[in-house]
């Protein structure tokens, strides 16, 4: 490509504002993955069989919601600040006031009437989310087309993603629950609806100053072709395009794994230390054993990119992952389930082969939406992140509705303040068995079907820059 073109090149400010724009939406979203279920069961006092089907509901709209703001985004012409960033900026107001009224408790509702109320808060805020993700997730591939530098963008966001998740994750188990004293004189901690909703509060507000900073830092620099600017933008058509795509599709299963694993272990985790471990303070450790590999990683990951390549150092991360979680699952049969410290050891393990694949995920999506502007000739970045987050979207499903239906199998109910021995033993099991299965799953998806390797993805590198200067 002529080094005259001003599509590559990026500097820190890039790199600072492109993080910043995932850490806006994370501030919020990890409080879904932390406390929404318990917040619904334990404070809402809703069953855990109508959070399941709220869960699906919600899901069955996205599938309408998300290919229509994608193709709503792609078929505009880009205005003077870009194609994207004006979509993220107008919606990151109504996303922060969605996520404050989902944590909001309406005193004196009974429990049919706050399922209600969750209903319409927890869709809002997932249209919201939407309207904010799909054009950021699309702003990295015109940002840069150059493969290395849309790598370190990737690692970028996972680390905005990682400062973003830490309140939720880390700060607010240290303040949101309240000591009680339980039937058997027992002093033991309950979430406390109010200090969550005032704590959701602020990081709402957060969230906008984020955006509005993430807006100011990031500039757009791949424009569209000639050719792609004369011709009619058709949804059916990109789709059926995409469903041709395999690197496109395999990687929305490798993702759609992903999240339903860091959902679910986020969800699980918290009820574990609050119920079997009776240490809900360590929950934040999690957290920091999680992502503490992925700041001794960061350093090194462009030069094992450019060694082995994405693919393949992403499989060998998550198959010592899945082992370590089989290993914690073992552990169970023995009485070092008990000891809490050895269980964060082994997350700190878990976490460090999670860590290819989180860091370098975002950069392997622009590598597939790049193979679909090789088939279709068109940049179509919000009509193929739409699709990709709507099956993203599922893997969170499947994580949120499937941790309150795995719970009522277990026998948890939410409105005692001790569980029964036996539901917290298998609690245990849940936590471990289940994570270690779908660690499996992905390993196996991402090795034998997703199909670009170091080899693939520097051959399509070449043809793309050939038919960009053809056009």
């Amino acid at each position: 490509m002529n080094e005259n073109n001003s599509t590559h090149g990026i500097k820190a400010v890039d790199k600072i504002g492109y993080a910043l724009g995932d850490m806006g939406g994370i501030l919020t979203f990890s409080l879904v993955n932390s406390f929404l279920t318990m917040f619904y069961t334990d404070v809402l006092g809703i069953a855990n069989a109508s959070i399941t089907v709220l869960m699906l509901v919600a899901r069955i709209w996205d599938a309408v919601n998300d290919p229509m703001w994608g193709a709503f985004i792609d078929s505009r012409r880009a205005t003077k600040y870009g194609r994207f960033r004006p979509y993220i900026l107008f919606a990151s107001i109504p996303l922060a006031i969605s996520a404050f009224l989902m944590f909001f408790k309406i005193p004196g509702l009974t429990e049919r009437q706050y399922l209600i109320y969750a209903y319409f808060t927890y869709i809002f805020y997932g249209m919201m989310y939407t309207g904010v993700n799909i054009p950021y997730g699309s702003l990295a591939s015109v940002i840069t087309d150059d493969t290395m530098e849309r790598s370190s963008l990737s690692m970028w966001r996972s680390v905005g993603a990682g400062v973003g998740g830490l309140p939720a994750q880390i700060l607010l188990p240290m303040f949101v629950y309240t000591s009680v004293i339980a039937a058997d004189g027992k002093t033991i901690k309950v979430l406390d609806g109010n200090k969550l909703s005032i704590a959701v509060l602020c990081l709402s507000l957060l969230t906008v100053v984020t955006y509005f900073v993430h807006f100011k830092l990031t500039k757009e620099r791949v424009a569209v072709t000639a050719r792609q600017s004369e011709s009619k933008y058709s949804l059916i058509r990109s789709m059926q395009i995409l469903l041709k795509n395999k690197p496109f599709i395999a990687l929305c299963v490798v993702s759609m794994l992903l999240i339903c694993f860091q959902m679910y272990t986020q969800t699980v985790y918290n009820y574990l230390f609050k119920n079997y471990f009776q240490k809900p303070g360590l929950y934040g450790i999690v957290t920091i054993c999680t992502y503490l590999p992925m700041a001794l990683f960061l350093p090194v990951m462009s030069k094992l990119v450019a060694r082995f390549g994405k693919k393949e150092i992403c499989c060998a991360g998550i198959a010592f992952s899945a082992v370590i979680n089989i290993i914690m699952y073992l552990l169970g049969f023995t009485a070092l389930a008990a000891n809490p410290y050895l269980f964060l050891v082994m997350t700190f393990l878990s976490g460090a082969g999670q860590t290819f694949l989180v860091l370098e995920v975002w950069a392997m999506v622009m590598d597939v939406i790049d193979y679909h502007e090789l088939l279709s000739g068109r940049r179509e970045e919000s009509t193929a992140y739409s699709f990709y987050s709507f099956v993203r979207k599922l893997g969170q499903t499947a994580a949120g509705a499937g941790v309150p239906a795995i719970l009522a199998l277990i026998g948890y109910n939410g409105k005692l303040s001790v569980q029964p021995a036996g539901v917290t033993e298998k609690l245990y099991g849940i936590s471990t068995l289940v994570p270690a299965v779908i660690l499996s799953l992905l390993f196996a998806v991402l090795f034998f079907c997703y199909k670009l390797s170091k080899k693939e993805v520097e051959k399509l590198g070449t043809q793309l820059r050939e038919t960009r200067n053809a056009n």
